[in-house]
């Protein structure tokens, strides 16, 4: 009866050593998971403004362009309308 209760005691001591590693495992990697995933945000949402930097000043570019053949083209008619 006494190495029943003996092997009981020790495997359960296994058990609950076993589940203390496990679980500071988990944690672990619970801990890494988040901290790539903030990494992963932070690097995409960089991306993101650099892209969106880059599409306006496109667009700046091509309206600046647009104006002035506007402006060239008004001032061909002027002049048309001058001949």
């Amino acid at each position: 009866m006494k190495k029943t209760l003996l092997a009981l005691a020790f495997v359960g001591a296994l058990m609950v050593s076993c589940k203390e590693k496990t679980e500071d495992k988990v944690e672990d990697a619970v801990e890494a998971v988040g901290t790539e995933m903030t990494e992963t945000v932070d690097s995409t949402a960089a991306a993101a403004g650099e892209a969106i930097d880059s599409a306006a000043a496109n667009a700046e570019d091509a309206a600046a362009a647009g104006a002035a053949k506007v402006e060239e083209a008004a001032k061909d008619a002027k002049e048309a309308i001058k001949k």
